[in-house]
């Protein structure tokens, strides 16, 4: 009988949790909403915070709390290179609360704790746990390092515990993760160790809270592939002769060839006064067909025929990279004003209309032109802007759900 592996039991431990404001309690969110959405049993541990309807446990360890009044007391007498008399029995209370709340737990992550001195006697505690037989194997995520900023060096003193934050410990089976390249360089260089034992976790971002997306357009986009193109290319049209989509998919296939992931989503239906508009979008998608394009071109209306709303649209303007408009005839072109206000690129057909909307600011295209000049001139374009290529950038390298498949989760089981 084939038993399928049970998921590790992660515990998070920072000195706060969210709702506290900071950057680190930021990532720790991120992080908890991702473990409880890959099926991990996981705990955040810390000494204030923590939300009631958290994603996952919030277990309370009054003495992490950075800002405790022993915790205070001690690190007053430590900033000036003193140990208190009663540091020793801080650090074992501290201990007994961290090896009940670690209990059962396989991997421990622990933000900022083994980088920074907020709290020697939490460090201190957990070197004393985590060497013990059966603690959780170790994932040191360091996002600040106070021995490498000079603005902390006058609170720092040679000996324990202060070396606890430049010194490995070889006895604690400890991974290093950093959130850049610099640090990783300067933990290594702290540490004596190589900086290939060092991984390197960037923060990241949800995109689709950051962008506030609707759920329609999440429900939409599920069913797309649209959102896994780069470029981007929006056709925001309603399915008719006059609007050239033949022109556009013609200019996917010949963009491919320069911009493999190039993707085109034409996001209105047939329209609805003229029964050849069916047979219009039949022959575009035998078009598609014939091209191979299944997976570049896609079209709303193969999903839903119900309206769609003005917010998905507006949505799906934030997610493209470019307003691709290349229709034979328009009395006026909203399009061009959406595209404009969100500073979008736009590229377009050479017609009145159109040029009286966007001036110079567009770039723009006969409707008879070949489909490989129209795609080199695509190309061109958006491989030389820098502010197109970022954005692709951040989608690639630093979206959190990347980063958990891409790195995260094999961290965890070990990999």
């Amino acid at each position: 009988m084939n038993f399928k592996p049970q998921p590790k039991t992660i515990g998070i431990l920072h000195y706060t949790a969210p709702p506290v404001v900071g950057g680190v309690e930021s990532v720790i969110a991120h992080h908890a909403r991702l473990l409880a959405a890959a099926g991990y049993p996981a705990r955040l541990l810390a000494g204030r915070g923590g939300e009631p309807d958290g994603p996952i446990p919030f277990v309370h360890l009054p003495l992490a709390d950075s800002l405790h009044p022993a915790v205070l007391a001690a690190k007053a007498e430590l900033d000036q290179g003193r140990i208190p008399a009663d540091f020793a029995s801080l650090v074992g209370q501290v201990a007994g609360e961290l090896a009940t709340a670690v209990t059962h737990t396989n991997v421990l992550i622990v933000h900022n704790v083994c980088s920074l001195h907020k709290n020697l006697a939490l460090t201190a505690a957990l070197r004393q746990v985590c060497a013990r037989p059966g603690a959780p194997r170790l994932i040191l995520w360091h996002h600040d390092l106070a021995w490498t900023t000079p603005r902390y060096r006058a609170e720092l003193h040679p000996g324990w515990p202060w070396d606890l934050l430049r010194q490995p410990w070889p006895d604690v089976p400890t991974t290093h993760v950093v959130v850049s390249e610099q640090r990783r360089r300067e933990l290594a260089e702290l540490l004596s160790i190589p900086a290939e034992t060092i991984q390197v976790i960037p923060s990241g971002l949800d995109s689709d809270e950051f962008l506030r997306l609707a759920g329609d357009t999440a429900d939409l986009l599920g069913q797309l592939s649209w959102r896994e193109a780069s470029p981007r290319l929006l056709l925001p049209v309603r399915i008719t002769r006059r609007k050239n989509i033949e022109l556009a998919i013609q200019t996917i296939a010949a963009l491919r060839q320069t911009m493999p992931q190039a993707g085109l989503l034409v996001t209105g239906p047939p329209g609805p006064h003229n029964p050849a508009n069916q047979h219009y979008f039949a022959e575009l998608r035998q078009l598609r067909a014939d091209l191979g394009l299944e997976d570049q071109v896609h079209f709303l209306a193969e999903i839903t025929v119900a309206y769609v709303p003005d917010e998905v649209i507006a949505d799906l303007y934030r997610l493209a990279d470019a307003l691709f408009f290349p229709s034979r005839e328009e009395g006026f072109g909203i399009p061009m004003l959406e595209a404009g206000l969100l500073g979008l690129p736009i590229f377009c057909a050479d017609i009145p209309s159109l040029r009286e909307i966007a001036g110079p600011y567009a770039t723009y295209f006969s409707p008879d032109c070949d489909p490989a000049d129209l795609a080199a001139m695509i190309s061109d374009y958006l491989a030389s802007s820098a502010t197109t290529q970022l954005r692709q950038r951040v989608r690639r390298l630093y979206t959190w759900r990347g980063i958990f498949a891409e790195k995260i989760a094999p961290l965890l089981e070990g990999k």
